[in-house]
């Protein structure tokens, strides 16, 4: 009997043995890759592969620095490897001075090319109305430059082609085409902008909500594609695609995707030939999250998805996930050479760089006051990260012993309906507040007096079926933790067109010159 016992534990050994093994090495088998491919706020990527590495832009609209670029091997595991702009311009609006703001707007859908050794990524402003190109020899180390034009190309697409010249094909139900300079600084006034296709969107039917847009244009074996999204009213978004022999047309279309409302993107190859469609989806508060489909090519049509449908799982590696590639946890100290901020943080708005600091505290982010506000929104020098799903959390420490009266300083999540836990300075005393914005409208949830000067704060964010809720701590000592204030109930909203971000701020109501130290900021993938 001892001797069958032994022989069952062995055989239970090799059999568990091969199974992680299996897992480990086989493809499709528990190690395939998952959409949403990046489950954080990605929208309107534009995708090059050179070589074997890809690269990818989105949309950022009015964050500093913006249009990030990110790189990966495998088109899952992503990090964020330059900026193409410290800031878009100059102005009100983009400084979140004087009133103005550019939530949900600055700048939109960008297009990533790489043309005879120079990587270029173009995009538009409908708060300067102009066009941006941003061209380098080297995408993750060098130096942009920038040419800009008026007026502002809608969701345009940057497009080489074989015979050198440049165009940029744009805009909403009707397409047009406008041939560029040689030297891409404006269009070319010798050449009138032609219509490409006059109504995009009647492939998709008659009732359309949302018009043909989102242009991303590809030529494959002689033939160009034109992939666009559209919006059939009580429909959801759809991928529109149209192809034609020559550049000008005539072209022909029809509907490429109508599933979970995954649209907006284009195609993107293997080494080895394999085709995807890298797209977006609506994923709530969280943000719109990428997609990558399946493609298959059938007389000439790329045919997206897996019968016709966006599949839940893809036969490409496994995520490794999103930190700290996408967000990352920062210590706050900054050794000699090294860049102020990692390319994971974000300004709300174009910064002013006189009110913020790692020298003056080493180990530590300070952030002083300049001017007097009302409300987070209208705060200049939040600091920001993505928020992740399914779940995520983020703590920090901060020293608030520097504050001036109606002064506010803390964690925030930032969205048009917003909440945040914090400090208040208020008449000679401090109170732990948690302030939630939800209906629209700031409304003190808690206040509790605060009698020593560090307080630790976390934020926590549920993201899982679209729960988006969000729950708001305060610690004393960093190990015990107090819920405070209520549920945060976040809302994907228009006006702010951008999934939640974590923020660090202070900001002072009634007299300048306060400041606060934050000690680090830890980011996690649990609540």
């Amino acid at each position: 009997m001892e001797s069958y016992q032994k022989k069952g534990i062995v055989l239970r050994k090799l059999i568990l043995t091969y199974l992680i093994w299996r897992m480990a090495v086989l493809p499709g088998f528990a190690q395939t890759a998952q959409n949403p491919i990046i489950y954080a706020d990605v929208p309107d990527v534009s995708m090059i592969r050179v070589g074997d590495t890809y690269y990818a832009s989105s949309t950022t609209m009015h964050l500093s620095p913006g249009l990030p670029i990110m790189k990966s091997k495998d088109l899952v595991n992503w990090r964020i490897v330059s900026y193409a702009y410290s800031t878009l311009d100059d102005g009100d609006a983009l400084n979140l001075s004087n009133g103005a703001n550019a939530y949900g707007r600055g700048s939109w859908a960008s297009s990533l090319r790489y043309h005879n050794g120079t990587f270029y990524v173009s995009t538009f402003s409908g708060t300067t109305n102009k066009t941006y190109i941003y061209s380098t020899k080297n995408i993750e180390t060098g130096q942009w430059k920038v040419k800009s034009f008026t007026p502002a190309l809608h969701d345009h697409s940057l497009f080489f082609d074989d015979d050198g010249k440049a165009y940029m094909v744009y805009g909403s139900g009707k397409i047009m085409l406008a041939e560029l300079n040689e030297d891409l600084s404006g269009v070319n006034p010798d050449k009138k902008p032609q219509i490409l296709i006059g109504n995009a969107s009647a492939v998709a039917g008659p009732n359309i909500g949302l018009p043909a847009e989102g242009s991303q244009l590809f030529k494959v074996n002689g033939k160009y594609y034109l992939f666009n999204i559209s919006w059939p009213k009580g429909g959801m978004r759809t991928v529109l695609i149209h192809r034609a022999d020559q550049l000008t047309g005539p072209y022909e279309g029809h509907v490429g995707l109508q599933d979970k409302g995954v649209a907006q993107g284009g195609l993107i190859n293997t080494p080895n030939g394999i085709w995807y469609a890298y797209l977006f989806r609506d994923f709530g508060a969280v943000g719109r999250v990428p997609y990558l489909v399946p493609v298959k090519w059938t007389d000439g049509w790329p045919e997206l998805g897996i019968d016709h449908k966006a599949p839940d799982t893809l036969d490409l590696p496994v995520s490794k996930g999103l930190i700290p590639g996408i967000v990352s946890s920062d210590e706050f100290g900054r050794k000699n050479g090294e860049p102020a901020l990692p390319l994971v943080w974000q300004w709300n708005h174009n910064p002013d760089d006189r009110l913020w600091s790692f020298k003056k505290r080493p180990g530590y982010l300070r952030l002083i006051t300049g001017r007097t506000d009302s409300t987070l929104l209208s705060a200049r020098n939040t600091l920001t990260q993505r928020t992740i799903g399914p779940e995520c959390s983020a703590t920090t420490l901060i020293d608030v012993s520097n504050m001036k009266d109606g002064d506010f300083a803390g964690l925030a999540l930032l969205q048009q309906r917003y909440g945040f836990v914090g400090v208040k300075s208020d008449h000679g005393s401090r109170q732990i507040v948690m302030i939630n914005a939800q209906t629209g409208a700031a409304a003190e949830a808690a206040s509790i007096p605060l009698k020593q000067t560090t307080i630790y704060l976390k934020a926590s964010c549920d993201f899982t079926n679209r729960t988006d809720k969000a729950h708001f701590f305060y610690s004393l000592d960093g190990q015990k933790w107090e819920p405070i204030g209520t549920p945060l109930q976040m809302a994907y909203t228009i006006p702010h067109f951008m999934g939640y971000r974590f923020g660090l701020f202070n900001y002072a109501s009634r007299q300048t010159g306060g400041y606060v130290d934050f000690d680090f900021f830890h980011i996690s993938n649990t609540q």
